[in-house]
């Protein structure tokens, strides 16, 4: 993890948030290239989950709702982790995450406070920090950012910074539902930030603070027959293998116990993926029943059930939820990418071995000597039309190769002595260093036959 994490600052790809104040603990900057792979990442997201599938629509919900969908929603009374303070250090920690720590195998999640507690001090789990076994009782701690809204600072002005996007989407169902005149079953599918201000961040961008999800909520009619939560469920596979190429040998699926299911829930499985750290959740699909929209339903006296134009029956639908963060998702993508390789001869590169589609560049262009500028210049000038494409002139070509690799470029074209006679250029690809000679005609053709 330090070597990838120093590889990704080095190249440009994640910086610490803050850095030249002394940085901000668990904050992150995306640098120029981070920034494309996570553009990149959102846009096949909702290309494969919203533009192109038939019964998807998309929205932007606000950041900041009325405090009263928080209250509905169960957030205020029940979004909270168990602290726990070392009496020695000071240090403040999970209770349920220094258990499972512990124990691997122990889902602390489905236990009460008390027997947390118990556990903790039975088995004599020590302080991560000071190795000290003696900690305060557990009390509970509200993850939502609180802030207030206009010139009063006091309880009616208070408002919460969203913990999901999902409940933005709940509010609107209906809005979303007369206005496109959309039919059940129907999905809307949203990306954006939330902020959870979590006891325990850590492992890189793996958990933060601040993040951005990527969510559908899938409506439908309780009475539907079809399995949805396997349609969704295999949506979910589909994206991971074919669209961004997470190697299936990396991510496992795995159902939750009854024990383990929010009360709402009738089935949630994980996609877990295979981190430098340990197994960890990557991507959850649920189904939640119509929890949500009942909750709001009552709290709102708004009627937000559906009018079944066949039955001429009001239904409140049931909702299948895959939600994914998209920090996880880009670690996942960038550790998998990762590669050191011995090239033998005391030569070695890192390479980024990042799937076409998610490359910050696609092509690199560059003339093998300051005499091919020109026309170097020009071909990425014109290439720049249809692909990314950056432009190298610095250093010798073997370092300009080296440059691309770490960074993930897939194809870095050379214009060379022999382009003006042959009108033709060296290919080469970035997994395989292999290259070829392609004739300028045909240099297109060729380029989006791999992309």
């Amino acid at each position: 993890m330090e070597k990838l994490i120093a590889h990704l600052k080095s190249q440009g790809f994640i910086f610490q948030g803050s850095e030249i104040y002394g940085g901000l603990a668990n904050s992150w900057d995306y640098g120029p290239l981070g920034v494309e792979v996570k553009n990149k990442l959102k846009q096949a997201w909702w290309n494969h989950f919203v533009r192109k599938n038939p019964y998807n629509i998309g929205l932007d919900s606000s950041i900041i709702l009325n405090s009263s969908v928080w209250k509905a929603s169960g957030h205020i009374d029940g979004f909270n982790d168990p602290l726990i303070d070392c009496k020695k250090c000071n240090s403040r920690w999970r209770a349920d995450k220094l258990i499972e720590e512990f124990n691997s195998e122990i889902n602390a999640g489905v236990m009460t406070e008390n027997q947390m507690e118990e556990f903790i001090k039975e088995q004599n789990i020590k302080c991560p920090k000071c190795q000290a076994c003696d900690f305060t009782q557990i009390r509970k701690f509200a993850l939502m950012f609180k802030t207030n809204q206009g010139v009063l600072e006091d309880e009616s002005s208070s408002v919460y910074l969203r913990p999901e996007t999902a409940q933005g989407i709940f509010i609107n169902f209906k809005n979303a539902q007369r206005s496109l005149r959309k039919k059940l079953p129907f999905g809307i599918g949203q990306i954006g930030k939330s902020f959870r201000n979590e006891i325990t961040p850590g492992n890189f961008i793996f958990r933060t603070r601040e993040f951005e999800q990527m969510e559908l909520e899938f409506f439908f009619n309780p009475s539907d027959e079809k399995d949805w939560f396997s349609y969704w469920l295999n949506e979910v596979e589909t994206f991971l293998q074919d669209k961004i190429q997470i190697n299936k040998e990396n991510y496992r699926v795995r159902s939750h116990e009854k024990d383990e299911l929010a009360h709402y829930s009738t089935a949630t499985s994980d996609i877990e993926f295979k981190f430098p750290f340990g197994w960890g959740e990557l991507w959850g699909v649920a189904h939640r029943g119509n929890f949500d929209l009942n909750a709001h339903q009552e709290a709102s006296k708004q009627d937000l059930t559906y009018l079944d134009p066949t039955t001429n029956q009001k239904v409140l639908p049931h909702v299948i939820e895959p939600s994914v963060g998209v920090e996880r998702m880009m670690l996942a993508i960038l550790w998998q990418a990762y590669h050191e390789e011995d090239l033998g001869e005391g030569n070695s590169r890192i390479v980024m071995k990042l799937p076409y589609n998610l490359a910050p560049y696609q092509i690199a262009v560059m003339p093998l000597q300051k005499q091919q500028n020109d026309q170097a210049l020009a071909l990425y000038s014109n290439l720049l039309n249809n692909f990314d494409v950056t432009y190298d002139e610095t250093g010798n070509v073997g370092k300009r190769y080296r440059r691309q690799d770490a960074i993930g470029t897939p194809f870095v074209i050379t214009v060379d002595f022999d382009t003006p006679e042959t009108n033709s250029v060296t290919v080469r690809e970035r997994d395989s260093m292999e290259q070829v000679r392609i004739n300028l005609d045909e240099l297109e053709t060729y380029l989006k036959a791999k992309f």
